[in-house]
Formats: structure tokens, C-alpha cells, sequence
């Protein structure tokens, strides 16, 4: 059994009765793998997280996003052509949309400390996160997965040696805070699903 499996079926939304316990759990973060943290972050920022042990049950998965949105037949924005045949098998329109349902995109990295995806021009062009639509859907794989947000910028740094993108960029935020949260100051929260397929 991997650790996503393990991961994924033991993490619980904290109650108003779990302080304490959140307290003790902060201590122990130092001792939890970057994947477990990652994922606890991840959902903490109200992200939806699906795990996938091959490329079968990503696509399955993205079908049953589709089912669950009634998005079937829908406008896409999708800049990356490797994607595109999972639009075609779903009949959804990418070329030009007027009115996208949502993105679907890959990620540059998925940033640990903060629970975050790291996206550079490859993904979302020259797309600021208040004009990309509200709903998200990201591709992304395990190996993605890096401790801080300049761990991501020296891969990108390390994998564009001449054609390097620009317009690089996080999303944090997953959910609309429920109280005024002036580090959310500026952002546009977004629904977005993770698809993250083992690959290590």
C-alpha cells in the first residue's frame, strides 16, 4: 500500500475540539514526509485531492469530476496540446472558448510548505489567477511535489535552460475565507481538484 493511500485515507477535517491536538500535530510537523505535508496543507486551503496509481484511474477520475459539475460537452481552457485527447474523449470544446467551465492545466510544482501549485507561463500563458476561471482542474504527478516555493523556482530554473517562461505564479487559496483574512487580501479563491498520479 503506498503512502498517498495512507495519506489520503487517514487525514480529517480539524474540529473546534481538535486544538489541542492541532497544537501537538504542529510540533510533530517536522518529523512528517514533504508528500504527507503537502496534502495536509492542500486540503487545509480547501482543495479537493485525488490520488491515482496510473493514468486508467486519472482518467477516470476526470470523468467523474465531469459527472459530478455536469461539465460534459462544455467549454475548456486548455493550453497544453499533450492534454487536449482527454478533452476530445469527453467531447469538451478548447479551442477558443468564450465561456470556460474550467481550466485544465499541468502544474510547474506542487509546493509543500504552503499547500500550494506553481504554474509559470507553460500552463496559463500570460493568465493572471483573477482572469482564469473559478473552477480548476490540475494534472500533476508525486515527483512534482517540492518543500518550498524556491525549490520550485530553481527547478524551473534548472528545467528551462534557454527557453525559460515567464508569468510564474502560485494559487493558494481553494475556498472562499469565511471571515475577512487579510493574507487572502488580493487573491481569487478557486475550486480546484488535484489529480496526482504516483509516478515515483
Amino acid at each position: 500500500m503506498s503512502l498517498f493511500r495512507k495519506i489520503f485515507g487517514s487525514i480529517n477535517p480539524t474540529t473546534e475540539d481538535d486544538k489541542e491536538s492541532e497544537i501537538s500535530k504542529t510540533n510533530a510537523d517536522s518529523t512528517i514526509s514533504i508528500d504527507e505535508k503537502f496534502i495536509n496543507n492542500f486540503k487545509k486551503n480547501g482543495g479537493k485531492f485525488l490520488y491515482c496509481e496510473n493514468i486508467e484511474e486519472v482518467k477516470e477520475q476526470f470523468e467523474n469530476i465531469l459527472e459530478e459539475n455536469d461539465w460534459f460537452e462544455s467549454e475548456v481552457l486548455c493550453y497544453e496540446p499533450q492534454l487536449f485527447s482527454m478533452l476530445e474523449d469527453n467531447k469538451l470544446t478548447y479551442n477558443k472558448p468564450r465561456n470556460p467551465s474550467f481550466l485544465l492545466a499541468s502544474c510547474e510544482n506542487l509546493i509543500s510548505e504552503e499547500g500550494s501549485i506553481l504554474f509559470s507561463s507553460k500552463q496559463i500563458k500570460q493568465d493572471k489567477p483573477n482572469e482564469l476561471p473559478t473552477n480548476i482542474i490540475i494534472l500533476a504527478n508525486t515527483s512534482q511535489i517540492l518543500e518550498a516555493k524556491s525549490d520550485g523556482l530553481s527547478a524551473i530554473k534548472k528545467k528551462y535552460e534557454r527557453d525559460y517562461p515567464t508569468n510564474i505564479t502560485t494559487i493558494k487559496y481553494f475556498e472562499k475565507a469565511k471571515e475577512e483574512d487579510f493574507t487572502q487580501y488580493g487573491s481569487s479563491a478557486k475550486n480546484l481538484y488535484l489529480l496526482l498520479l504516483e509516478d515515483l
